[in-house]
């Protein structure tokens, strides 16, 4: 199987052949989660991945993590083979951030103590780590939020935070999991747009997991439709609509069809 590339250039990521299978015991049967998996994914790109309930998205993003372990196949970063065992993983962890629809803010912690959080394994002197939270805080907007607490803060700014947090490693792979899921619409667009812009400051390799058409087309470089379980990528659709992106754009609505044609095959039931 070829692979599919969304880009030219020497590969951040490439995805082999690549399939997870779980062992569901109480009924004892195998349940294969994604299949012959084939992507590459460039340096400094923007890939979105969308496709049906439950085809494998979460479980993509686990093999890339270092969290969950091929059955077959494999993923390397930087060209190094990141699944021949503990310390493969535990090398792709150090340059991999994951955000989760849920922020998992620590409570107990304020705003700037949450995001040092992620800093703390690490050996950064402590005006390093100070300067790192700044730069992200001021990024999202939240500086004067640094010494609130996450009760204190609406949904959207507990999802800034959790992405300064994510962002203050400085990971050469951001991967986003629904991270905008639990968020009503306007907030959602809010937020997508910072990210766009962050994006494009960082400089920093993003494979976002949506369910969402217009999010898939407003922030992606490249999409990845993925086909119904077992997952399998579909097709690789290139976005090329300049930035910053409208909504109403005659371009961006076609493609937005052109997404939906391609993803309503997949639903379940469909042949």
């Amino acid at each position: 199987m070829a692979i599919k590339t969304v880009q030219s250039q020497k590969p951040k990521i490439s995805i082999r052949n690549l399939s997870v299978v779980y062992h569901d015991r109480p009924n004892n049967r195998d349940i294969i989660a994604i299949k012959d998996i084939n992507l590459q994914v460039n340096e400094n790109d923007f890939l979105v991945i969308i496709g049906p309930s439950g085809c494998g998205k979460s479980s993509l993003l686990g093999t890339i993590a270092g969290t969950v372990k091929p059955t077959q196949g494999g993923v390397e970063i930087n060209d190094d083979n990141g699944n021949g065992g503990d310390e493969g993983r535990e090398k792709k962890a150090r340059n991999v951030a994951v955000m989760f629809q849920d922020p998992l803010l620590l409570p107990w912690r304020t705003v700037a103590k949450n995001i040092e959080f992620a800093l703390e394994p690490r050996k950064i002197p402590k005006p390093e780590r100070e300067a790192r939270i700044d730069r992200y805080l001021k990024m999202v907007h939240l500086e004067e939020f640094r010494d609130c607490y996450p009760r204190q803060l609406s949904g959207g700014m507990r999802q800034r935070v959790a992405l300064c947090r994510a962002l203050v490693v400085e990971p050469e792979i951001l991967l986003m999991d629904e991270p905008f899921g639990a968020l009503d619409e306007q907030t959602r667009l809010l937020l997508a747009d910072e990210l766009a812009k962050i994006w494009r400051d960082v400089k920093r390799t993003v494979i976002f997991v949506t369910h969402s058409l217009s999010e898939a087309v407003y922030l992606g470089e490249n999409i990845a439709v993925m086909t119904k379980r077992p997952g399998r990528i579909k097709e690789v659709l290139k976005v090329n609509i300049p930035r910053p992106r409208d909504f109403e754009s005659p371009r961006f609505n076609l493609l937005q069809q052109q997404l939906w044609e391609k993803l309503k095959t997949e639903a379940p039931g469909s042949e």
